[in-house]
C-alpha cells in the first residue's frame, strides 16, 4: 500500500476500527505511569502520523515524532485558532471552555502577539532570575512549616501546589487566601470528564472573581500583572479576566505537578536521586531532563490545518484537526537516545516540554526557577525523604489534562 493509499485507509477508518481505534484522551493507566500512554507511544514507533477518535466519535489526527511535531507547531498554516472549523477538542469540556472565551492561546497572529506582548516583559528570564530570592524565602517557609513536629505529610497540598500558588498570586496581584476558591474552579476545568455545564460555572466564576479584581486594582492599582493590564487600557473586562484566568491556572496547576511528579520520579530512580545529591550543580539540567521525561501535558497540542498540508508523509487537508503529542515527541530515539530512560545527566534542553514556535509556553523561565528551587531545597533539607505509602497506592491524575499525582505521601 502506498502512503497516498494508507492515508485515505486511515482517513476512512471509522471509529473502533483500523488506526481510528486509538481513543482521545489517552490515558497513561495500563502502563508505566510515568511513560506516555501505551496506544500513543506505539503509534509513535509504527505509525507516526496517524488517525484517532475523539470523545464525540469524531476523527483528527495524531503527530507523535519530535520532527513532525516541531513542524506543526512551527508552521503558521496550523491554526491554534479555537473558533476554527475542524478544531480538535479532547472533551466536551474543553469545547465549553474554549468555544466560548478563548484565551490568547487560542488564537493566531496578530492577535495572538498582541495580546502576548502585553506579558513578555513580566516573563522575561532576567526578572524571573531576580525572583529567586523570593521563591526560595517561600520554599523555606513551606519546608519549615511541613516539617515542624512531623515525620510525614501529603508533598502536594504543603509544598508542590502552595510553592507556585503563592508565586503567581504575588506576580498577578491575587489574593493568597482566595487560593481554595481558584484551584477548586481549576480543578473542574482541567478535569477530563467535567460535563460542560460545569465547566460554564466554573469559567464564569472564575471571570467574575477576575473581572472585580480587575476593577478593584482600576481604584487601588498596586504594580501586579493584573493592575498593569488595566492601566493599558487596550483590553475589555472579559479580555482581561481571560487573560487573568489561564496565567492563574497555568501558573500555579503546571509547577505544581511538575515539582511533585519529578520528586516521585526521582526516589524511584535512586541511582539518579543520588547522583543529584552528590553533585547540585547537575540541578538545571535534571530539571530539563525531568521535563522531556515527564511532559506532563498528556494528551497533545491541538492545532487545525488551514490547507493541504503534508506532515511525515502524510497529506493533512484544509480543516483537518490534529494533536501534537509532544510526550511522545520528547521520548524521540533519533533526538534523545534511550529516551525511555531518565538521565539527568544528559543534556535535554531540546525538548519541546513547553512547546514550540510562536505558542511556546510564555511562562516557562517562571517554571524553570520554581522547579530548580523547589528540588534543591527538597533534597537538601530532607535527605531522608522517601515515600510513605506504597508505590501503587499514588494517586495518579489519569483523570486530568494536567498530569500528576493528586497527593504525594512522603516521610522523612
Amino acid at each position: 500500500m502506498t502512503t497516498a493509499e494508507r492515508t485515505e485507509a486511515q482517513r476512512d477508518a471509522g471509529p473502533g476500527e483500523g488506526p481510528a481505534a486509538l481513543t482521545l484522551p489517552a490515558s497513561r493507566a495500563g502502563g508505566c505511569p510515568f511513560d506516555p500512554a501505551p496506544g500513543v507511544e506505539r503509534a509513535r514507533r509504527e505509525e507516526p502520523v496517524t488517525r484517532a477518535t475523539l470523545w464525540d466519535g469524531s476523527s483528527c489526527w495524531l503527530v507523535t515524532r519530535y520532527e513532525d511535531v516541531r513542524a506543526v507547531l512551527g508552521d503558521p498554516r496550523f491554526s491554534a485558532d479555537a473558533t476554527h472549523p475542524g478544531f480538535p477538542f479532547l472533551t466536551a469540556g474543553a469545547r465549553e471552555l474554549f468555544s466560548n472565551s478563548p484565551s490568547f492561546i487560542r488564537t493566531d497572529d496578530p492577535e495572538h502577539a498582541r495580546q502576548r506582548r502585553m506579558l513578555t516583559a513580566d516573563f522575561m528570564i532576567k526578572k524571573m532570575e531576580g525572583m529567586r530570592p523570593e521563591v526560595q524565602r517561600i520554599a523555606d517557609e513551606l519546608l519549615d512549616r511541613m516539617t515542624e513536629g512531623r515525620d510525614a505529610a501529603d508533598l502536594v497540598a504543603e509544598f508542590a501546589l502552595p510553592l507556585p500558588s503563592l508565586v503567581i498570586c504575588l506576580l498577578l496581584g491575587v489574593p493568597y487566601e482566595d487560593h481554595d476558591f481558584f484551584q477548586e474552579r481549576s480543578r473542574i476545568l482541567l478535569n477530563l470528564g467535567s460535563a460542560p455545564e460545569d465547566v460554564r460555572t466554573a469559567q464564569a466564576d472564575l471571570e467574575h472573581y477576575l473581572s472585580e479584581l480587575a476593577e478593584s486594582k482600576r481604584q487601588s492599582p498596586d504594580g501586579g500583572i493584573v493592575s498593569r493590564l488595566v492601566d493599558r487600557g487596550e483590553l475589555d473586562a472579559l479580555e482581561i479576566a481571560s487573560m487573568g484566568r489561564l496565567l492563574l491556572i497555568a501558573g500555579h496547576e503546571t509547577t505544581a505537578n511538575m515539582t511533585a511528579l519529578s520528586t516521585l520520579t526521582l526516589l524511584r530512580n535512586p541511582d539518579q536521586l543520588a547522583r543529584l545529591r552528590e553533585d547540585p550543580s547537575l540541578i538545571k539540567g535534571a530539571v530539563e531532563e525531568l521535563l522531556r521525561y515527564l511532559t506532563i501535558v498528556h494528551n497533545g497540542l491541538p492545532r487545525v490545518a488551514t490547507e493541504d498540508i503534508t506532515v511525515g508523509g502524510v497529506t493533512i487537508r484544509a480543516g483537518e484537526g490534529l494533536l501534537c503529542t509532544i510526550n511522545t515527541a520528547n521520548r524521540d530515539e533519533d533526538v534523545f537516545p534511550d529516551g525511555a530512560a531518565l538521565d539527568v545527566g544528559r543534556d535535554a534542553r531540546r525538548h519541546v516540554a513547553f512547546g514550540f514556535g510562536v505558542h511556546q509556553c510564555l511562562g516557562q523561565p517562571l517554571a524553570r526557577v520554581e522547579l530548580q528551587i523547589a528540588l534543591e531545597t527538597l533534597l537538601r533539607r530532607l535527605p531522608d525523604l522517601r515515600l510513605a505509602v506504597p508505590f501503587e497506592d499514588v494517586p495518579f491524575r489519569h483523570d486530568m489534562g494536567i498530569y500528576g499525582v493528586h497527593a504525594l505521601p512522603v516521610a522523612w
